[in-house]
């Protein structure tokens, strides 16, 4: 791992949100053309690390810790369902002064992505779905829930915390010095140890909404980019997707599984620079 990260060159910044101090990685010019990231569950703002440098010069970049995850604040009670999350995005907007934005989601944050481009479809000019899906099945949430229950194990140290730090789905191609990175920014002291930075309640009590029927009112022009490798986004669900949004279109990096932004990140910056520049 060679380039810079975009953490090297971001601004750290914090604003209360919704009740909920929120964290944000931004980078780039505040009046340029806002592009924001959003990760997936359990995981936190860094995750595009290898993605915003790319993109610093020519937009207004916020990479953002969604609430209960990252350095951002736990709800409680938990509140955690997508219509909380995409008041959140309401509210960073407001904050920035951003009319409208390009809105970027991985996985949980490809899902809430998509229901609020299609909830406010006023306040998004492009919207990208990163191996996302519409609904999670109803026995993967029960999986999650029982997870997100137990109580969260805890480390004598950062190190030792941040060496058990795995990929879920754990399958990956990512450089292992990216990985390394992903754990140490995903560990935080707490309760007298050190833990994952995420509420368990983020997965215990999750309210994801299905956001199948929402689809066609999504207005902005869409881009969905799946991993060729990944087993959360089956290439039969990506063309349903496709299908599903008005003004989509669907690319596949084929050596890449569900956590692409680290896979490739190479071809994740192409695919998203092409969309943004026709």
């Amino acid at each position: 791992m060679t380039e810079p990260l975009g953490c090297e060159q971001a601004r750290s910044r914090t604003e209360t949100i919704n009740g909920l101090r929120l964290h944000f990685l931004e980078s780039g010019r505040p009046g340029a053309t806002p592009l924001c990231f959003l990760h997936g569950g359990a995981a936190h703002a860094h995750w595009f690390d290898a993605v915003t440098p790319a993109f610093a010069d020519g937009f207004h970049v916020v990479s953002l810790d969604q609430r209960g995850h990252g350095e951002s604040q736990w709800a409680i009670p938990p509140a955690y369902g997508t219509e909380e999350f995409a008041a959140d995005l309401r509210g960073l907007m407001e904050v920035l002064g951003w009319p409208a934005m390009t809105l970027v989601g991985h996985s949980m944050g490809g899902h809430n992505a998509m229901a609020f481009a299609a909830w406010h479809p006023e306040r998004i000019e492009r919207l990208v779905i990163v191996d996302s899906r519409p609904v999670i099945p109803a026995e993967r949430l029960t999986v999650m829930r029982a997870r997100g229950r137990r109580a969260p194990r805890l480390h004598p140290t950062a190190e030792a915390a941040a060496a058990t730090f795995r990929l879920l789905p754990r399958e990956t191609l990512a450089d292992p010095a990216l990985l390394a990175h992903m754990g140490r920014a995903a560990v935080a002291r707490r309760d007298g140890g050190w833990g994952w930075r995420f509420d368990p309640s983020t997965h215990g009590e999750r309210r994801p909404v299905d956001a199948w029927p929402l689809l066609p009112k999504i207005s902005a022009p869409t881009l969905i980019v799946r991993g060729g490798l990944s087993p959360v986004l089956t290439a039969e669900m990506a063309e349903r997707l496709r299908a599903s949004i008005p003004a989509a279109t669907l690319v596949t990096i084929p050596r890449a599984y569900h956590h692409l932004t680290l896979d490739a990140p190479r071809a994740f910056i192409a695919a998203l620079a092409e969309f943004l520049a026709t």
